[in-house]
């Protein structure tokens, strides 16, 4: 009898066991963020990573040999290159649909171009587009086109899929007076709260709010099993033998809710050129149980291209190398000259792209633009200017960041920018119109900067300015360590430096790029 007993036991423990295991759910989530219309590849280091066509084919093999995949995007698919410029979404609308996106949080940059032009783009997409922090009701364009959360069912289970976009919308794009933003964590739990009174137990957070602000997100909320997040453009994990930055942070970043449930944060860098997938296996609750996948999939040229994008992109391309020789301004003066002044004093062609810096995030409060001498890669001469010319002056791509720096720290970064004269340095800064300084060289480095004038006032150290600047400085580039290291708000406005220099091109006919002692180098 007593055998009999035990044997029962194991039985039941196996049967149990088995119950267990068989109410577990796997749920693959592929994903991707801050796209910014890069349909071609991109290069980076010594190999070229991303493209539309071999995005397609991962995505595609992955859907259908990964159990219950789901592909989700975290915003920012508007802006970035031509293709946004010239279809202004819609081609990004035909290439989501085409690999069939589940759904997509709104990125700041979608409101780029006003309410109209994303909601050409709501309409033309087959997927639901979220953010639970906005209220659009009072926006004819995009009244009942954009949704805070969605119910995706797969493999027979339902999965909610919660929106949230950054808190800074309204000061870095252009959604206009009708859209109207709520608070972020009240209103992301209110659609999880309401998403558990319909019976959902699994939920994810499709996040454009950016990397520290979702691991915070992860620690407020309650009952979000993972995030997807954007807009921070993080690489995460671990990438041996390839010739990538350094990570963040590992993939998936784990936050531990004070309750004690595990949140999984991920990111899938930028531009497509990698792709997010992770495996979830949920416990009969809807909690996270475990994970698996390994690291987000670099998109590589040995990936096949997908034929049909392939040439989708090639068709694309026509008008765009069309559009390199599309005039967007007039010089009434020749800007730059002599070439490579920029680099030891003031040089027209900085003036002119700093205050196209500034006046590119007029609505934001900043009171200075600043450009590095280094990123002033070529003149202009008098007469019309193409837009093929334009991106020889800046042809980086970088984004302009707003900065908030003091006084102190400003002073620092002219001190930097002219410690290496007389020779002179890409380092060197060109304030725009309205801010000044004076350096006297033969000085010892870190105490050549006399007088220091912004926005028409004497700069006080103590005092708190808000700059604009690129990307490349924000992160330390031409070691500005000052800027990298600074303290205080940092947001990337996702505007990008050509775009800034056109605009102003064009609202400026004909303009005339001077000299006017906004520099003044003592010494040389």
């Amino acid at each position: 009898m007593k055998g009999l007993h035990l044997i029962g036991v194991f039985v039941s423990f196996v049967l149990g066991l088995a119950l267990g295991f068989a109410q577990e759910f796997t749920l693959t989530v592929l994903h991707t963020n801050d796209m910014h219309a890069r349909f071609e590849p991109s290069k980076v280091g010594g190999q070229m990573l991303g493209g539309y066509s071999r995005l397609a084919t991962l995505i595609d093999r992955h859907r259908k040999f990964d159990p219950n995949a789901i592909v989700l995007n975290a915003g920012d698919t508007f802006q970035g290159t031509l293709y946004f410029n010239v279809y202004e979404g819609l081609a990004d609308a035909a290439f989501m649909n085409y690999v069939r996106f589940d759904s997509m949080a709104a990125g700041n940059h979608e409101f780029d171009r006003g309410p109209e032009v994303f909601a050409r783009f709501l309409d033309r997409v087959s997927f639901p587009v979220l953010a639970a922090n906005l209220d659009v009701s009072n926006e004819p364009a995009l009244s009942g086109k954009l949704m805070p959360s969605t119910i995706l069912e797969v493999g027979g289970e339902k999965v909610g899929v919660v929106g949230a976009v950054t808190p800074d919308l309204p000061s870095i794009s252009s959604p206009g007076p009708n859209v109207k933003l709520k608070p972020l964590v009240p209103s992301v739990q209110t659609e999880i709260d309401q998403l558990a009174a319909k019976g959902i137990d699994k939920v994810i957070v499709l996040s454009h709010v950016g990397y520290s602000d979702e691991q915070q997100l992860a620690r407020d909320l309650r009952g979000a099993d993972m995030i997807v997040g954007g807009h921070s453009h993080s690489l995460l994990g671990s990438f041996e033998g390839f010739d990538l930055p350094k990570p963040l942070g590992p993939y998936p970043t784990v936050v531990t809710h004070s309750n004690g449930e595990r949140v999984l944060v991920v990111q899938a860098w930028e531009w497509g050129k990698v792709l997010g997938r992770i495996q979830v296996v949920f416990d009969a609750s809807g909690k996270v149980a475990r994970w698996s996948g390994g690291d987000p999939i670099p998109v590589v040229e040995s990936v096949a291209e997908d034929p049909f994008i392939a040439s989708f992109i090639a068709a694309l391309k026509k008008p765009i190398e069309a559009m390199q020789s599309e005039v967007v301004g007039e010089l009434s003066s020749d800007a730059g000259f002599p070439q490579g002044t920029a680099r030891t004093g003031e040089n027209s062609m900085g003036n002119l792209i700093a205050d196209a810096y500034l006046r590119a995030v007029e609505n934001s409060g900043a009171k200075a633009g600043f450009a590095n001498g280094g990123g002033v890669r070529a003149p202009l001469e008098k007469g019309p200017v193409t837009y093929g010319q334009a991106i020889t002056v800046v042809p980086f791509n970088n984004t302009l960041v707003l900065l908030d720096l003091t006084g102190a720290e400003i002073r620092a970064m002219l001190e930097h920018g002219v410690s290496k004269h007389p020779e002179g340095s890409g380092a060197l800064i060109h304030p725009s119109s309205g801010t000044r300084y004076a350096a006297d060289v033969r000085k010892p480095a870190g105490q050549r900067v006399t007088e220091v004038w912004i926005d028409g006032e004497r700069l006080e150290l103590q005092a708190t300015y808000r700059v604009v600047v690129n990307s490349f400085m924000a992160s330390g580039g031409d070691a500005h360590e000052v800027l990298k290291l600074a303290q205080g708000r940092r947001v990337d406005t996702g505007i990008v430096d050509i775009d800034a220099l056109v605009e102003y091109l064009k609202a400026h006919r004909p303009l005339e790029a001077k000299l006017e002692g906004r520099i003044r180098v003592l010494g040389l």
